[in-house]
């Protein structure tokens, strides 16, 4: 069977170039959207380039040109979003319902997926605020996604090694505490923690199969699903230094909030429902799911060990 043409949105992104990346690697005919809004910013020019170089094609569009976008979905099968959805970069997910509508109209698309790759929405309507407007927006798009009939697949991948292993989980960092660090309640909750390029592999693989249309995709390979203390246990192992942890309780940790920026509000917020109510395991796969390391057994996934062994 032929491979799907495949358009990536937001390409140069975090999690949009190794989907890229990822598409070629498997053989799709790979295309990315190419923003007139890209403007004088060579690092993402570069990253398009190097991409063409490698096989992709580049597709002008604009989202402030409807025509534009439906021009592009007709030369494709498959469109993934990847557009930002993190408030500390840039948070564009309403942007998606002009490509819903494009998608809609251009009537040729066998596969559709949003801009998710994160916690499940649909598992959040509890959400606290701020932080739930994420969660509130992912699920508006799913809406016009789903009242349009546009074949779909949503994928929660959970947590995104760079921005919760290398650091242990700790907020306002990227890189391992040397001396401390805080554990959120018993630091015994079950998270998922998942390599990007990893993320992007299970995506690409799901795109043209029967088994994930209309359905999410779980990213919850056995071996990622640790705790806190599991994840500190492991980079201890490694560096052989001992850290000093502080616990802090949840009405601690939420009284942060107070006094607190939008984002920082934001990000305390995802952390509590992830390490204090285990918002990522405390639920079964039901009909509407797959998990993505059964469907696909023979993707070698990274194990949490092996990412935090380039921080040493």
């Amino acid at each position: 069977m032929a491979k799907s043409r495949v358009l990536v949105v937001g390409g140069t992104g975090y999690i949009g170039r190794r989907l890229v990346k990822a598409s070629l690697a498997e053989g799709h005919p790979t295309y990315i959207l190419r923003r007139p809004e890209i403007g004088l910013d060579i690092d993402k020019l570069q990253i398009l380039m190097e991409f063409k170089r490698q096989g992709a094609r580049l597709i002008e569009g604009s989202f402030s040109d409807h025509r534009s976008l439906v021009e592009a979905v007709k030369q494709v099968d498959v469109v993934i979003c990847a557009m930002s959805g993190v408030h500390f970069r840039s948070h564009n997910l309403l942007l998606q319902l002009k490509l819903v509508d494009a998608i809609k109209e251009a009537g040729n698309i066998k596969r559709f997926l949003p801009s998710e790759f994160g916690l499940d929405p649909a598992q959040m309507e509890h959400a606290l605020e701020p932080g739930r407007v994420t969660f509130d927006e992912k699920m508006i798009v799913r809406k016009a996604i789903e009242e349009a009939k546009i074949p779909h697949t949503y994928v929660s991948a959970n947590c995104f090694g760079g921005y919760f292993v290398g650091n242990l989980s700790q907020m306002e960092t990227l890189l391992p505490p040397k001396h401390k660090v805080l554990i959120y309640g018993d630091g015994n909750v079950k998270a998922v923690f998942m390599d990007e390029d990893d993320i992007a592999t299970y995506t690409i693989k799901s795109i043209d199969d029967p088994r994930t249309l209309n359905k999410t995709l779980y990213l919850r390979p056995p071996e990622n699903i640790l705790s806190q203390r599991e994840l500190i246990e492991k980079w201890e192992k490694l560096s052989g230094n001992t850290l000093e942890k502080i616990t802090i309780s949840k009405e601690d940790f939420l009284a942060q909030m107070k006094g607190a920026d939008f984002v920082t509000q934001v990000g305390i917020g995802h952390f509590y429902h992830i390490f204090y109510e285990g918002c990522l395991t405390n639920f079964e796969i039901g009909e509407d799911g797959e998990e993505a390391s059964k469907l696909y057994p023979e993707v070698e996934y990274t194990r949490m060990h092996d990412y935090l062994k380039r921080y040493l």
